[in-house]
């Protein structure tokens, strides 16, 4: 199955309450662009994130929150921050490090939540049918350029009708592959 190619850079997925300690009491994200995963947003405000070794500037925030604030990056953005690299499926929280987070109303500290999210594709129940995938499951994706093939093993396959089609690769494994925005892969089991 042909598979769209997507770069999930850094982000954060914010809890309510933590957006309204960062950006004060009933405050509300602005939509910057919707993307490719129905419902779900950019937004236009960013934040810091801070670790024992360094921080970064302006990451992005993503919408809708979340029950659970969530900070995706990558292992070199871990190196940067000096936190450790706890490569996980998104929501899997549980003993994964923390990080200050500074908005523009104040800092707070997040416990844990800080993760190198797993590689994986999201597909709806028709796409997965075609291959007779069921959720969880894990794939394969190879991908075939000019410069740089590689195949992605240990992909995990996500399936939901709320999903359209597509992968999601960190900064670090896009450079990797010499990434373009029409790059496709070819998923198989």
């Amino acid at each position: 199955m042909k598979v769209p190619i997507e770069v999930s850079a850094r982000h954060i997925h914010l809890s309510e309450k933590d957006m309204f300690s960062l950006f004060g009491s009933n405050y509300k994200l602005n939509i910057k662009k919707y993307l490719s995963q129905p419902g779900q947003f950019a937004c236009e405000e960013r934040v810091t994130i801070k670790g024992t070794k360094g921080e970064i500037n302006g990451v992005i925030v993503l919408g809708p929150c979340r029950k659970k604030t969530q900070v995706e990056v990558s292992l070199t953005d871990c190196i940067k921050l000096g936190i450790s690299g706890e490569i996980r499926e998104s929501g899997n929280l549980k003993g994964t490090p923390g990080c200050v987070i500074k908005g523009p109303n104040e800092e707070i500290l997040l416990e844990s939540g800080v993760i190198v999210s797993k590689r994986h594709v999201h597909m709806n129940s028709n796409d997965a049918k075609l291959l007779g995938i069921k959720d969880g499951q894990i794939g394969k994706v190879k991908i075939k350029n000019k410069f740089r093939s590689l195949t992605f093993e240990d992909v995990v396959l996500r399936v939901d009708d709320n999903f359209s089609l597509s992968m999601h690769i960190d900064t670090d494994e896009a450079n990797a592959v010499g990434y373009t925005k029409d790059l496709v892969g070819y998923l198989s089991i």
